[in-house]
């Protein structure tokens, strides 16, 4: 489909007619939704896909700014006339009880800006995140860093009586502006945000820990314990292959276990990225080699039978049991994909890395 960057498609125009009432909040927005935004690639001497502003929003809900302090955020635009609206579980999430925690991976809210009179719209200010694999995993101990805290802070959502609704691929994300020079751009990651030169990465994951977070709570919900047995009319969330409403028409969905399709949809999550890949009909994606003693583990969470899976206390407990057992070898051993050729020298290169961190005594898996 052919995109003209000259023209702003109808959810950047919602952002431009924001812009000055954001930046009169302390949030300045990229210089394409600038009111009087010219493309800067008119100029003859300029190439449009090496211009910041030629880059359109990927989400329409979604957009990342300056604060005054000089900090990258993100902007999420919120209508707070919708039910599925996430704003109120936001706010619960960032309580000093959940913020607290070490144990809490939901993201964490900076500010809200409250509609203004006459609007619904709601702006909900929270951290610049990145996809998980942003940069490249270099070691199955930094991949299993990431299992533990997704792990962690869906059992501790668990334990709060809150279902998270849309376990899915996009919902994980990674706090990894440390590891660059400058924050890569969010539609551009080769290149810094400003677009003065590429986005260098200066560090990895096990010598500065990431921390990651679970986002997009429209459909989260919080229970009583009074509620149980939990039950939620099916269906709901992104992942389509939930086997309690996989092949059922709407009207046909019965009343399912929403802590147990979390289960599930972690689980798959984790199975399609991590050690089957995702199966897209005539092909399937490539995936990690080496996470195969998590294979028993995996195919208990997404057993077709709910009542069989394991609730996520259990999860946590043996997935720690099974981290326990793998020795510093293992846990440092380069993410090769199965779709990938490593070579020779890259061996090497890793290798000397790692016995150097062994040396020092850096843990194999990081953690924030």
């Amino acid at each position: 489909m052919f995109f003209d960057a000259t023209i702003l498609i109808e959810s950047e125009v919602r952002w431009r007619d924001d812009y000055d009432y954001l930046k009169g909040r302390g949030y300045t927005l990229r210089t394409r939704y600038h009111p009087n935004w010219q493309p800067s690639w008119v100029n003859p001497s300029k190439v449009e896909e090496e211009c910041e502003d030629s880059y359109h929003i990927p989400t329409h809900q979604v957009l990342d700014a300056t604060r005054t302090d000089g900090s990258i955020v993100v902007l999420k635009r919120v209508d707070t006339t919708r039910p599925q609206n996430d704003l109120p579980i936001l706010q619960h999430l960032s309580s000093q009880e959940f913020t607290s925690n070490p144990r809490n991976h939901c993201v964490p809210i900076i500010e809200v800006l409250e509609p203004r009179e006459g609007s619904s719209i709601a702006y909900v200010v929270m951290p610049l995140l990145y996809d998980p694999d942003h940069p490249a995993f270099e070691t199955i101990g930094e991949v299993l860093s990431f299992w533990k805290q997704m792990i962690e802070g869906l059992h501790y959502m668990h334990e709060k009586l809150i279902t998270h609704g849309d376990c899915k691929f996009g919902n994980f994300m990674a706090d990894t502006q440390h590891l660059f020079d400058s924050p890569p751009h969010p539609s551009r990651l080769r290149m810094r945000r400003d677009f003065s030169g590429p986005s260098k990465q200066l560090a990895s994951r096990t010598l500065k820990p990431v921390k990651y977070y679970l986002i997009d709570f429209g459909l989260s919900k919080v229970y009583q314990p009074e509620d149980a047995p939990f039950l939620r009319q099916a269906p709901w969330g992104g992942d389509k292959t939930i086997p309690e409403f996989r092949d059922l028409a709407y009207d046909d969905a019965p009343l399912c276990d929403p802590f147990a399709v979390d289960v599930y949809c972690l689980g798959n999550y984790l199975r399609q990225t991590f050690l089957d890949g995702y199966d897209h009909g005539q092909f399937r994606t490539g995936h990690p080699k080496g996470f195969e003693f998590l294979r028993e583990l995996i195919t208990d969470m997404v057993n077709e039978i709910p009542s069989k899976r394991p609730q996520m206390v259990e999860v946590s407990c043996r997935f720690d049991a099974i981290l326990a057992k793998q020795g510093s070898l293992k846990l440092r051993s380069p993410i090769v994909s199965t779709d990938a050729h490593y070579e020779f020298s890259d061996w090497v290169s890793h290798w000397s890395t790692q016995l150097i961190r062994i040396a020092r005594r850096i843990p194999a898996i990081p953690r924030p």
